[in-house]
Formats: structure tokens, C-alpha cells, sequence
């Protein structure tokens, strides 16, 4: 196939399109606990204050947001990718699981990058990581639901 030539596999769309909703709807809830709350899990969602030379730049909420959506659209291809391995052959369930289980993990793997920034919860706040989690769960769930059909590649 020529380079000048993309094709996108229903695979690809697809991780594309629920990766951007379930972000968004991630970035929502967040940004709606914080508003009710005042906890900083929005501020945490968006962070780059850790990042090399992300950190010295002047980012906008908009362009922060965009970097957000970015990882939420690959981590869905690489998630649908494992689960539509050639020969796995899960349920639908297994599969909402699974989606569930690893993100929450990576709100649980993220979260202490609060300590690296002023602008985010204590680490020790407990309020601050449940609704992290629980965002990261259902985040987990929805992306689980977007992406439950195995898909050909």
C-alpha cells in the first residue's frame, strides 16, 4: 500500500471514536466533582506539571484537555487491540471487566503523580483519590461498553 494511502480498520475507528466520548465524559464528571467539591481531580486529569517540556510550556485548559483526549484515544487502541488478540475468544462481560480493571489500575498508577505538583490533592487525600477512581472506573465501563463487539480488523 502506498504511504500517501491511510486505511483505517473498524478497529481503529472505532477505539478512535470511544476513546474521544469516554475521555470526554471522564473529563466531565471530573470537572463536575471539582465544581461541587473543590477537590482538584479535574486539575489532576489535565496536569503536565510532571511531563519534561510539557512542563515549560504555557498550556491552555483547551490544549491540555486535547493531550487528555490523545491518551484516552490510544489507550482504548491498545486495550482493543489485546482484547480482539487473534485466538482470545472472551464474553462480553469478561470483557467490560477487563476494560474496568485495567483502568481503574491506571488511576491507581497515575494518582500519585499529585505529589509532583501543588496544584493537585495531597497525596493522603482520601476523598480526592475515591472520586478519582470511581471516575477512572466508570471510564473503564463505558470504554468497556463502546468496545464490547469483537471487532474485525
Amino acid at each position: 500500500m502506498p504511504a500517501s494511502k491511510v486505511h483505517f480498520t473498524p478497529l481503529a475507528v472505532r477505539s478512535l471514536w470511544a476513546g474521544i466520548i469516554a475521555g470526554v465524559l471522564l473529563g466531565l464528571f471530573l470537572k463536575g466533582v471539582e465544581y461541587v467539591t473543590s477537590l482538584k481531580v479535574y486539575t489532576l486529569l489535565l496536569n503536565v506539571d510532571y511531563i519534561p517540556l510539557l512542563n515549560q510550556l504555557q498550556l491552555s485548559e483547551f490544549a491540555e484537555f486535547l493531550l487528555h483526549l490523545i491518551i484516552s484515544v490510544l489507550l482504548a487502541l491498545v486495550l482493543a487491540l489485546i482484547v480482539n488478540w487473534k485466538g482470545t475468544a472472551w464474553s462480553i462481560r469478561t470483557r467490560l471487566y477487563f476494560y474496568m480493571a485495567v483502568n481503574t489500575a491506571v488511576g491507581l498508577l497515575l494518582y500519585p503523580t499529585t505529589a509532583l505538583s501543588t496544584r493537585t490533592p495531597d497525596l493522603l487525600d482520601l476523598p480526592a483519590l475515591l472520586f478519582w477512581l470511581t471516575g477512572h472506573l466508570l471510564y473503564g465501563l463505558l470504554l468497556g461498553w463502546m468496545m464490547r463487539e469483537r471487532i474485525p480488523r
